[in-house]
């Protein structure tokens, strides 16, 4: 039987990974995998989340299932950061939510219930994007469709071409996947005035926002990045959120992440709800709690809370402070049109304008790893480092 299977292609990020550890030059910089890494080059345990393990292990009573819908008061409290606590959103009985594994497993879990409440929905997706958003959400079946977002030569977004594209191309029924913030892999995220054309768009021509919202807190600040979320969540009548708890409290392997639906009617809402569960019950059947325990630990302690978001914004600040180094070196020695671009953009990720070839360059010739695409992932800088960087960079382009 196995023998019919075909061989797959090794995935890009991992095989980078792969490439970085065996190389032996002690001055590599690996800006490749999409993590948090402070400046020893580590991804340590957030320490109110180690606090948080402490009282669990000690309340924990039982290991039984929690439900095909996962954790009732992660859900709640995890929303109500999405949404603001005394949001229409939150207090309208219109929002069903689940539990889900990791964002991944959410955008799986929205494209699913997409497609049984539309099975001609198409989904549109921003150029570029991330890498695994078109196989991810394209496995349910759903056509997907490219919008303009952010050109790689003049390093903008496209902002113009994006809604030209929307108004002219996209048909009522359809859905336009948004990220909600430090846009993966470009970093370029759209301003308040954008979203606001956007959210006049979407309703406009009956299209659904499906916001991905993976690295909250790492943009502008836990408020600041709910921005484009929230008045889409006021302006549109019908909403679905994927959310991860992987960047932001640092849960990467406990695969903690939300699904929201935000529904016309708090009947409509008991309808994805239901479809939600079953569908998550074909699934996986019930979702892991240890990951979501602990976030709703920390959000419902109000000491823990503060010493995450404490934690929280010191990430935030490092890696802006790395990237305006970064932008500040590759300014001096001539490059400012990318320095600009760097300088303005958000989060982890910054999509650098090189060729594949000189990839290959920095990699080969100065042990720079970063994805064949030119996205970086600033966090795996460092102060000391900046300076071969920019280097490394100029001597390449």
């Amino acid at each position: 039987m196995f023998e019919t299977l075909s061989l797959t292609a090794p995935d890009a990020i991992i095989s980078l990974i792969k490439l970085a550890a065996a190389d032996t030059n002690p001055d590599k910089i690996d800006l490749g995998v999409g993590i948090y890494q402070n400046e020893m080059g580590a991804t340590p345990v957030m320490t109110s989340v180690k606090k948080a393990e402490k009282l669990w292990a000690a309340e924990e009573t039982s290991k039984k299932y929690i439900g095909i819908h996962g954790n009732p008061q992660f859900n709640q409290l995890f929303a109500e950061l999405m949404f603001g606590k005394n949001s229409a959103a939150m207090t309208s009985g219109r929002l069903a939510m689940a539990q889900s594994a990791g964002g991944s497993g959410a955008l799986r879990l929205g494209g699913e219930l997409i497609k049984l409440a539309n099975s001609k929905a198409r989904i549109w997706v921003s150029t570029p994007t991330w890498a695994n958003h078109q196989p991810l959400l394209g496995s349910t079946g759903l056509e997907i469709k490219p919008y303009p977002y952010y050109n790689k030569e003049t390093q903008d977004i496209e902002f113009d071409a994006m809604c030209t594209t929307l108004r002219a191309d996209a048909v009522a029924g359809d859905v336009v996947l948004l990220h909600g913030c430090c846009h993966n892999p470009t970093g370029a995220d759209l301003n308040k005035e954008q979203w606001g054309v956007v959210a006049e768009i979407l309703p406009e021509k009956n299209l659904v926002p499906f916001v991905d919202l993976a690295y909250a807190g790492l943009g502008d600040g836990l408020e600041e990045d709910a921005y484009g979320l929230r008045l889409l969540a006021d302006k549109c009548p019908e909403l679905i959120l994927a959310a991860s708890c992987s960047k932001n409290f640092g849960l990467y392997r406990e695969r903690t992440g939300l699904v929201c639906a935000l529904a016309k009617t708090p009947k409509d809402a008991e309808l994805c709800h239901g479809q939600i569960g079953l569908t998550m019950r074909k699934m996986i059947s019930m979702p892991p709690d240890h990951g979501a325990a602990l976030v709703a630990k920390i959000l419902n302690t109000p000491e823990l809370r503060l010493e995450w978001m404490t934690e929280l914004e010191d990430m935030r600040q490092r890696m802006s402070g790395l990237r305006t180094t970064l932008a500040d070196a590759l300014s001096v020695q001539g490059a400012q049109q990318m320095a600009r671009a760097l300088a303005a953009q958000k989060g982890m990720f910054s999509l650098l304008p090189i060729s594949p070839e000189q990839v290959l360059k920095l990699r080969s010739e100065h042990s720079v790893y970063l994805l064949n695409s030119g996205r970086i992932n600033i966090a795996g800088a460092r102060d000391e480092t900046i300076d071969r960087l920019s280097n490394c960079i100029l001597a390449v382009l």
